[in-house]
């Protein structure tokens, strides 16, 4: 497999930093970074070209990197609360997605592009998160979420017993629950990520 030398317009994760140089497979380059246009051939014939353009993107980088630092110290006050429906075991129906967080950003008047907030997965139930939003690749902060029960309650994830709930819930019948131990300790601990 060939390699190529591309310049890179935008920050890509695991590979480098707009305005570097770099070298990648060549299939990479023709089927993900340059459709996208992540990133421009660096031929000889456009190497000077580069430099200017490099020239270019630092100055906007430090720009942003300014701008992203002021939005961050407007936004690191910011905390957010979700009220969703939540079914009998504490989990919600439908969940808190990074679209929902920059909705609910905007709203508050802060323009953050929902690609940029960090949520590994949607959050599927109640309780006290901390979401990352990357506003550039050097500032990052961290925003508090809070997801309730309709009528601002948090519900405890519940599990149904072992015994009691296996048998009713393959007999069709109803189950007593009561808080799992392991399942509050989760909760918590997610909590804290």
């Amino acid at each position: 497999m060939g390699q190529t030398r591309v310049l890179l317009r935008e920050d890509v994760d695991n590979l480098g930093a707009r305005g570097e140089i770099v070298r990648v497979k060549a299939g990479y380059a023709r089927n993900f970074l340059l459709p996208r246009k992540l990133a421009v051939e660096a031929t000889t014939g456009n190497v000077k070209q580069i430099e200017a353009e490099r020239a270019a993107l630092m100055k906007r980088e430090s720009r942003e990197k300014a701008t992203a630092e002021l939005q961050a110290g407007q936004v690191k006050n910011v905390s957010l609360n979700f009220e969703r429906k939540v079914g009998e075991h504490g989990i919600l129906y439908g969940s808190v997605t990074s679209m929902d967080i920059a909705e609910a950003l905007r709203e508050r008047g802060y323009e953050v592009d929902r690609r940029r907030i960090q949520l590994r997965e949607p959050i599927k139930e109640t309780g006290d998160f901390t979401v990352n939003v990357k506003l550039h690749r050097e500032v990052v902060v961290e925003i508090p979420v809070r997801v309730t029960g309709e009528g601002g309650e948090i519900v405890p994830r519940t599990e149904p017993t072992e015994g009691e709930g296996a048998t009713a819930a393959a007999e069709g019948g109803g189950a007593t629950e009561s808080p799992s131990a392991e399942a509050a300790t989760a909760a918590s601990g997610e909590a804290d990520e």
